[in-house]
């Protein structure tokens, strides 16, 4: 593949390094500052990876469907205009793959807290999520930490349980430490037990390795698509 990465940090780093580790070709990098080279970029690419800052995601995943360029996108904390992109990459008969994660660890970890959330009774277990990032990290609580206490609340919703459950107001306890890649903590305790699912990021390479392997499967896929339709290929 031809690939073409939007922001250029240390995660642009990893992926460009297993990129070309997969024998890829990471035709361009630009800067979170340089955004607005895309549109004369673009047509020499497969795909565009993007991961700058939460206040450039929407507009750097609007020029790439606006050129035809299927996106994928790791960029967290603006997830309140995504439902604009969505529509427009269906507009568009675009490509569009979001994930808070792309540790392919840390989607094992979103399942077995699903199962855990699923068969827990709430009003029997204290549930708490902590997270640790690097100060670089501009969204606080982290969208993986959104995303975990999403997982628990969704089987409550779909059973209808009354609005004042526990899983109603989950605390989320954030913290940010230099050199961190990354670690989140599951809590379920109770009077008589606890529960704990911890996952910790060694290197952003497991990250960026999930990254290319969505790129790959990816190619010729059209729609908005999530990890969820990449496990299941």
């Amino acid at each position: 593949m031809k690939i073409g990465i939007i922001g250029y940090g240390k995660m642009g780093h990893a992926i460009e390094r297993i990129a070309t580790k997969r024998k890829h070709n990471v035709a361009w990098t630009v800067g979170a500052d340089q955004a607005a080279l895309l549109p004369t970029l673009l047509p020499a690419v497969d795909v565009a990876i993007e991961f700058t800052q939460p206040e450039a995601a929407y507009e750097n995943v609007y020029t790439c469907l606006q050129h035809d360029t299927p996106v994928i996108c790791g960029t967290t904390g603006w997830l309140a205009n995504k439902a604009a992109l969505e529509a427009y990459c269906l507009q568009q008969d675009g490509t569009f793959f979001y994930a808070t994660n792309f540790s392919l660890a840390m989607q094992l970890f979103f399942k077995l807290n699903r199962l855990l959330a699923t068969y827990i009774n709430p009003d029997d277990f204290q549930i708490t999520v902590e997270e640790t990032h690097a100060p670089t990290k501009k969204d606080k609580p982290s969208g993986t930490a959104l995303r975990i206490v999403e997982e628990i609340t969704e089987p409550r919703k779909r059973q209808q349980e009354a609005p004042h459950s526990h899983t109603d107001s989950i605390p989320i306890i954030s913290h940010r430490v230099p050199d961190s890649m990354g670690k989140h903590v599951v809590r379920y305790s109770s009077p008589l037990e606890d529960i704990t699912m911890e996952h910790f990021t060694k290197s952003r390479d497991s990250l960026a390795q999930g990254v290319i392997l969505v790129a790959e499967w990816l190619q010729g896929k059209k729609g908005v698509l999530t990890m969820d339709d990449f496990l299941e290929r």
